[in-house]
């Protein structure tokens, strides 16, 4: 089994129109027309069995919206994450929500939501987090459309482990998008769960090796973040690191099948 842990798509209305904003914003292309049906096709092409959609919400109002859209599309191969604004008056009850609706996790944006990881106004929201045994996958380390400032990177990933050690994060981009030597220094080889997502067309072959070699085989997950890398690609570009067959088949789907079942 295939797993897709972190890709896009909108209610086709809001496809047509954030896709040419958001390739216009970060400069690059994007490979479906954003919608749950060109997932589902480039999803066929790609051989993958099932995608955790990760949707966004960048004003805490959108959190019923994409909450009902998550529940529309939600079958035995799309996986949506809700979102949950940080200045969402309501966030812990949403968090609730969220759990009791039967969904495994949610996604944050740090540059989309304007935060820092670490703010202690979040505190209670990953204790909420914690107590639901939700996953809280978050965008780390730089965002392309976006300045650089750091919201996300692997002193604070390893920070918020140490302050909320029950928290099931998932830190995307390879633990930190475009920080990758500091990810290999202070994050490789701890029990934090990475997926591989837009990282592994930016790193030299021989760290990525490297980085997936020497950190825990069972916290590694495939992630393409399409549409903006094609997910067929994402696939070659992992099976032509000649890894070894447990670690392969553990960052393909292994891995995610375990925490998707454990979360639900």
């Amino acid at each position: 089994m295939i797993i897709d842990f972190h890709t896009h798509a909108f209610p086709d209305n809001v496809a047509a129109k954030a896709i040419p904003v958001l390739e216009k914003e970060g400069n690059i292309k994007a490979h479906t027309a954003g919608t749950t049906q060109s997932l589902l096709s480039s999803m066929d092409l790609a051989g993958i069995d099932r995608s955790l959609i990760c949707s966004i919400a960048t004003r805490p109002e959108q959190f019923k919206p994409i909450l009902n859209w998550s529940r529309e599309v939600k079958n035995a191969r799309l996986i949506p994450l809700p979102s949950i604004h940080p200045d969402d008056p309501h966030c812990l009850e949403h968090v609730y929500t969220v759990k009791q609706e039967g969904f495994i996790g949610i996604k944050m944006h740090p540059f989309y939501q304007d935060y820092f990881l670490n703010e202690k106004k979040l505190d209670p929201l990953y204790e909420a987090l914690s107590n639901t045994g939700l996953l809280l996958v978050v965008h780390c380390g730089y965002d392309i459309a976006f300045p650089r400032i750091r919201r996300v990177d692997p002193a604070a990933i390893e920070k918020l482990q140490q302050r909320f050690p029950h928290l099931r994060l998932i830190t995307t981009h390879f633990g930190g998008w475009d920080i990758w030597d500091e990810v290999e220094d202070i994050l490789i080889g701890k029990n934090i769960y990475m997926e591989i997502s837009f990282a592994l067309h930016y790193l030299k072959k021989e760290q990525v090796i490297r980085m997936l070699n020497n950190h825990p085989q069972e916290y590694l997950l495939f992630g393409s973040d399409s549409p903006w890398i094609d997910q067929t690609e994402s696939i070659h570009h992992l099976k032509a690191l000649a890894l070894n067959d447990k670690l392969l088949t553990g960052i393909l789907g292994g891995n995610a099948l375990r925490l998707i079942q454990e979360a639900v």
